[in-house]
C-alpha cells in the first residue's frame, strides 16, 4: 500500500507537464503514420525526462522509444498520439463545431492516451531511481492505431521481443480494466481493371471495373446471412472510377475491413471474400488484384495482470470530479440520445444512473461486449503479457469516433481521467517490480494460453506499413 500511495503521489507532481503534452497534440491532430509533430513532442518529453530516446523504431517515422533504469525487468508502457479524418471540433463547445482548416481531430482521445501513458512511465522511471530498484520502464509512442495497425507492424519486426509485460489504456466513460476482448480484422484493396469505351457508341468493347466493384459488393452483401452474428464485414470506395457516366469504367478500387473473434474465423472469411471478388471480376472479364493493407489480432487476455489493474482502480476509487465537470458533462449528454447512455451503462455492467460521469469503478468480471472493435494492442498481448486500462475521460453516452467525443478533448474532466488512469497503470508497474511472484504468474499465465492457442499474425510475411492509408 505504501508504494502504491508513494507512486500515486510521483504521478501527481508530474501532471501539470503531460496535461500540456496532451493539450499540444490535441491541437495538432495528425493521420496514420502522418503523426510528425505528435511524435517529435513525445521524443521531447521524453529527453526532458531523461529517457534514453530512439526514434523511428521498428522502421516506422513516428514511432518513438524512451527507456530508463537498468537491469531487471523490462515494463512497457504504451501510447498513441493518432488522430481520425473527418472529427474536426473546437474544444470544450457543446455543438457541433469544427476548425476551420483543420479537417482531423482527436475524435478517440488519442491525446490523452500518449500523454497519460507517458505520465506513467516517467512516475515508474522516478521510482525506480529513487528505490535503487533494477528494472527498466519503456514508454513506446506507437502510430497508426487507427488501422493501421502500427503496433502489428512493430511486434513483426521484433520491437517488444525482450518487454516482460506490457500496459496501455483507452479514453472510456468509465474507469475500468478493459476486458481482453477484441475483434480480429484485416484491412485488404481490391483493384479492378477493365476497358474504357464510349458508354453509348460502343458500349459493347468495354469492360467495366466499376460493375466489378459493384457485384462484388452485392456478392459481400449477400453473404452477410451466412457468417457469425459477431463478425463484421465493412468496405469503402478508393476509386470508382472518373465522374463521367457516359464512360465505361476502366478501373475502380474497394477498401474491405474483414473482422471476426478469432484469426483464424477472419482468414475463412476472407477467403470467401476474396472468391467473391473473383467471381465478381469472371462475370465481368476484368482483371483483379488485391493486397494486405493492415491487420491486427484479437487480445489474449492475462488474468493476474488484470487483477492487479482492478486493485489499483479500486484503491483508487473514481476521477475527482467537480461541479463544473458535471455541468458540462450534462450539457454534453444533451447532444445525444438516451439509448447512447444506457448502452453505456449496459457496457460497463452497471446500473443506469442520471449521473453524467464515472462515480464509480466498473466492475472486472462483466461479460464481453456483443458488439465491439479493434485495437493493434492485440498483437502486443500475443508477444508479451499485456494489460490495458480504461480511463474515464468522457461523458457517459458520448459516442466514440465522433465530434462529441473530440470536443472533451482539453477539458478539465479529461485531464483528471487522464490522471486517474495514469495512476493505476503506474501502479500495476510498481506491483510486477516490486513483487516476483507476480511476474511469475504473469507469465505462467501467459505461456498456458499461448501453449492453448498459439500466436498466428494476419499480417503476411511480406507486409509493408500502409503510409498512406488516408
Amino acid at each position: 500500500m505504501q508504494n502504491t500511495e508513494e507512486i500515486w503521489s510521483i504521478v501527481d507532481g508530474k501532471q501539470d507537464a503531460y496535461i500540456a503534452l496532451s493539450d499540444r497534440v490535441f491541437e495538432m491532430p495528425e493521420l496514420n503514420y502522418r503523426e510528425v509533430k505528435s511524435a517529435t513532442a513525445h521524443a521531447e518529453q521524453l529527453a526532458r525526462e531523461g529517457f534514453r530516446v530512439e526514434t523511428g523504431i521498428a522502421g516506422l517515422p513516428t514511432a518513438v522509444m524512451g527507456e530508463a533504469g537498468q537491469g531487471g525487468p523490462v515494463i512497457a508502457i504504451l501510447g498513441e498520439y493518432d488522430a481520425l479524418p473527418e472529427l474536426s471540433q473546437a474544444p470544450g463547445v457543446s455543438e457541433h463545431s469544427p476548425l476551420p482548416n483543420q479537417p482531423a481531430g482527436h475524435g478517440c482521445g488519442h491525446n490523452l492516451l500518449g500523454a497519460g501513458a507517458m505520465l506513467a512511465a516517467a512516475a515508474v522511471k522516478d521510482f525506480l531511481a529513487q528505490h535503487g530498484l533494477k528494472g527498466r520502464v519503456r514508454y513506446y509512442g506507437c502510430p497508426a492505431e487507427e488501422g493501421g495497425a502500427g503496433k502489428a507492424f512493430m511486434v513483426k519486426e521484433g520491437a517488444f521481443k525482450d518487454v516482460d509485460i506490457a500496459i496501455s489504456w483507452h479514453p472510456a466513460a468509465f474507469a475500468a480494466v478493459t476486458a481482453p476482448v477484441a475483434l480480429a480484422n484485416t484491412t485488404i484493396d481490391f483493384e479492378f481493371s477493365g476497358k474504357a469505351s464510349h458508354a453509348a457508341a460502343a458500349p459493347h468493347l468495354g469492360r467495366s471495373a466499376l460493375d466489378a466493384a459493384e457485384l462484388m459488393n452485392v456478392g459481400v452483401n449477400y453473404m452477410r446471412e451466412h457468417m457469425p452474428s459477431d463478425a463484421r464485414i465493412h468496405y469503402a470506395y478508393l476509386d470508382a472510377g472518373g465522374i463521367a457516366p457516359n464512360v465505361v469504367q476502366a478501373k475502380a478500387k474497394l477498401r474491405y475491413v474483414v473482422r471476426a473473434i478469432a484469426v483464424s474465423e477472419v482468414h475463412e472469411l476472407l477467403a470467401r471474400v476474396r472468391k467473391i471478388a473473383d467471381g465478381a471480376a469472371l462475370m465481368t472479364e476484368t482483371t483483379l488484384t488485391s493486397e494486405v493493407v493492415s491487420a491486427m489480432s484479437s487480445l489474449l487476455g492475462n488474468t493476474p495482470l488484470e487483477d492487479a489493474m482492478q486493485r489499483n482502480l479500486d484503491r483508487l476509487g473514481p476521477p475527482p470530479f467537480d461541479a463544473e465537470d458535471v455541468a458540462f458533462a450534462r450539457r454534453m449528454q444533451q447532444t445525444v440520445t438516451p439509448a447512447h447512455i444506457e448502452t453505456a451503462f449496459r457496457r460497463a455492467g452497471l446500473p443506469v444512473s442520471d449521473f453524467p460521469l464515472c462515480d464509480r469503478i466498473a466492475p472486472k468480471d462483466v461479460p464481453g461486449p456483443t458488439m465491439m472493435g479493434s485495437t493493434d494492442v492485440g498483437d502486443v498481448s500475443w508477444a508479451v503479457p499485456t494489460v490495458q486500462a480504461r480511463g474515464a475521460t468522457y461523458t457517459i453516452g458520448t459516442p466514440g469516433h465522433s465530434w462529441q467525443l473530440t470536443a472533451h478533448g482539453q477539458s478539465p474532466l479529461a485531464h483528471k481521467g487522464m490522471v486517474h488512469v495514469a495512476k493505476a497503470m503506474a501502479g500495476v508497474a510498481v506491483d510486477v517490480l516490486v513483487e516476483p511472484e507476480l511476474l511469475r504468474q504473469t507469465k505462467a499465465d501467459f505461456a498456458e494460453r499461448l501453449a492453448k492457442t498459439p500466436y498466428k499474425p494476419l499480417l503476411p510475411d511480406d507486409a509493408k506499413p500502409p503510409f498512406h492509408l488516408f
